[in-house]
């Protein structure tokens, strides 16, 4: 597995495990962003769309456009993407948490 890979799937946990904690189980993009530069993953806007996406399309997330523009993007953690979140489910291209990894 190269490094690549290795970021890539951990941000993607990163990003289920920050929604589990937040407020309603959601956030935007740009607060998405600062928590994980916070993590040690330091990314762009496009990343975390990107990201976003991804997880939507494998059911983990949904998204909603927000902002006058529509240039905000919430995102909030489905039912499946809380067990991924938690280790019960795994999906291909989002890191499994270790036991006892808070």
């Amino acid at each position: 597995m190269s490094l690549k890979t290795i970021f890539i799937e951990d941000r993607r946990l990163c990003v289920l495990r920050l929604l589990s904690g937040a407020p309603g189980r959601e956030a935007n993009h740009f607060v998405l962003k600062t928590a994980l530069r916070d993590l040690g993953h330091a990314v762009s806007h496009d990343v975390v769309l990107s990201d976003l996406a991804w997880l939507e399309e494998q059911g983990l997330v949904s998204t909603t456009g927000a902002g006058t523009n529509g240039d905000l993007t919430v995102a909030a953690l489905t039912g499946r993407g809380q067990d991924v979140a938690d280790g019960v489910a795994v999906v291909p291209g989002v890191k499994r948490p270790l036991p006892g990894d808070d």
